[in-house]
């Protein structure tokens, strides 16, 4: 209920749960007790000529069900969450129980991870067991951005790639995924001029990678570019501090073209990838940062070569 705006709420859902059990006694007391509405036991209604609708009561052992559905929600909202705000005497949760579970689980794990969390990343790399325990925690925890092989797709990275935005190695590895991520470009239109001048700059871009451009407009983009420069430099080739992306290459996260260019200088870019440092332990990420290092390296570390 915390996430109510006053503590109302719970009172509200606590008094419906109360009176809906209430309501339910009260039902079951009234039919216990009806009398039957007339001498032949019928209610008075018959169907094609002959078929009457009998008064009978329920049988007793339906009747019990009812009964004891009542005393079983009474006794459960008793023991546990459901009256509003009220713990329960069991004091349980489902967030309580799922990290009782990972507590659990980072226990039984602790013995595996412990000869892990010494070594280097290289040494990791050339550990079978660490690189398989990494890829288990990369599918479970990575691959619905970045894709079952890394690779990524249209606005998350290439992780198998040299290309990295914000710094390079294990360690920034290890620091994004503890503390995540946020990669913004502010919309620059008015900064650039008009639309013909995004259409330019957007040429101009794609000449510094040598991909096929106008080389008119990539011209008269060049002087507008000074405004983007800022970040990625005179000579586009990025700034790692600032995560801003080098132009000179090939590597295009958010699409290729004048089209795509044009998009992203018009209407900017925001990437956010959360952090996992109260989902993961730090024996676990440790492993992890190891294994999306390695996915990077041009000759291969790995113990699976």
């Amino acid at each position: 209920m915390s996430d109510f705006i006053n503590s109302g709420w719970a009172w509200y859902v606590a008094g419906l749960v109360v009176a809906s059990l209430a309501f339910c006694v009260f039902i079951l007391v009234v039919a216990s007790k009806r009398k039957v509405m007339a001498a032949d036991n019928t209610t008075g209604h018959v169907w094609d000529e002959d078929l009457r609708e009998m008064n009978n009561p329920l049988p007793r052992w339906w009747m019990w069900l009812f009964v004891i559905t009542v005393v079983f929600a009474a006794i459960y909202l008793a023991l546990y969450p459901g009256l509003g705000t009220n713990p329960g005497a069991l004091k349980w949760s489902s967030s309580g129980q799922w990290e009782a579970e990972q507590q659990k689980a980072y226990a039984t794990m602790a013995p595996v991870y412990a000869k892990f969390t010494a070594m280097a990343p290289e040494a990791l790399a050339k550990d079978s067991q660490a690189m398989g325990i990494g890829e288990r925690l990369f599918v479970n925890n990575c691959a619905q951005c970045h894709g079952s092989d890394a690779r990524g797709s249209k606005g998350f990275p290439n992780l198998t790639d040299g290309d990295w935005l914000g710094g390079t190695g294990a360690e920034y590895i290890k620091k994004t995924v503890v503390g995540g991520r946020v990669g913004m470009m502010p919309p620059m239109a008015a900064a650039v001029g008009g639309a013909d001048d995004v259409k330019n700059v957007a040429h101009y871009v794609l000449s510094l990678s040598g991909s096929p451009h106008n080389s008119v407009a990539a011209q008269l983009g060049k002087p507008k570019f000074g405004v983007c420069a800022a970040c990625h430099g005179a000579d586009g080739k990025g700034n790692q501090a600032l995560g801003a992306p080098n132009l000179t290459d090939k590597v295009w996260l958010h699409g290729w073209g004048e089209e795509a260019i044009g998009h992203i200088v018009t209407n900017g870019k925001q990437n956010v990838m959360p952090a996992f440092e109260k989902r993961l332990s730090p024996e676990q990420i440790h492993v992890l940062a190891a294994y999306v290092w390695n996915l990077s390296q041009t000759t291969a570390v790995a113990a699976a070569k």
